[in-house]
């Protein structure tokens, strides 16, 4: 049957919200958690952010690559902002890092997610996502792709480097009470 590259619905927000959490280690569930509080289910929230209709994190704004009919893989991007609006001070420090590289790419389409399920690595999942998305950003009349790597990803370093994206700047992770290896986040962009 081959690889197949299909939108998301919202029965996908289950998938999804895996993923998202997958591409940063585990942070998204770190947020998730302390937005339900002591007792409330993580996962429960993050399959509902996934599921609405609106937001950077909407299934509105991701692609799955299937093989054989199972879902194997995940994109999810959207268009940066033209003119980044300033930090809120009362952001969470450990995204701070995060926000300041997304600023150095206005108006460029911001690759979010990219991530495999384990049993699907090495099959050219990744690549064809890539290639979607760099389609995708095209269509929406962007002349930049951006995205953001935790330094501990070595085999998507490698991928995005082999595909042609340059790295542009670092940011120190701020861990606080997350528990991660990653020293610092990367942001890569690519001319289309």
């Amino acid at each position: 049957m081959g690889l197949v590259i299909r939108e998301a619905r919202a029965a996908d927000a289950g998938h999804l919200a895996r993923f998202i959490n997958m591409a940063a280690d585990d942070l998204p569930l770190h947020f998730w958690r302390k937005s339900v509080g002591e007792g409330g289910d993580p996962w429960a929230y993050g399959r509902e952010r996934a599921a609405r209709d609106t937001g950077n994190f909407s299934y509105r704004n991701a692609w799955f690559a299937e093989e054989g009919g199972a879902v194997a893989a995940c994109l999810l991007g959207y268009p940066a902002e033209e003119e980044p609006e300033a930090i809120d001070p009362d952001t969470p420090a450990i995204f701070v890092p995060l926000l300041e590289l997304e600023a150095l790419a206005p108006g460029s389409w911001y690759l979010n997610v990219l991530a495999t399920y384990d049993a699907f690595r090495g099959k050219g999942c990744g690549s064809a996502l890539l290639a979607h998305a760099e389609g995708v950003a095209r269509q929406a009349g962007r002349r930049v792709i951006s995205l953001i790597a935790a330094d501990t990803h070595g085999a998507a370093l490698r991928l995005y480097r082999a595909k042609g994206y340059a790295e542009v700047a670092r940011r120190a992770v701020v861990k606080g009470d997350w528990q991660v290896d990653a020293a610092e986040w990367i942001l890569f962009t690519k001319a289309l």
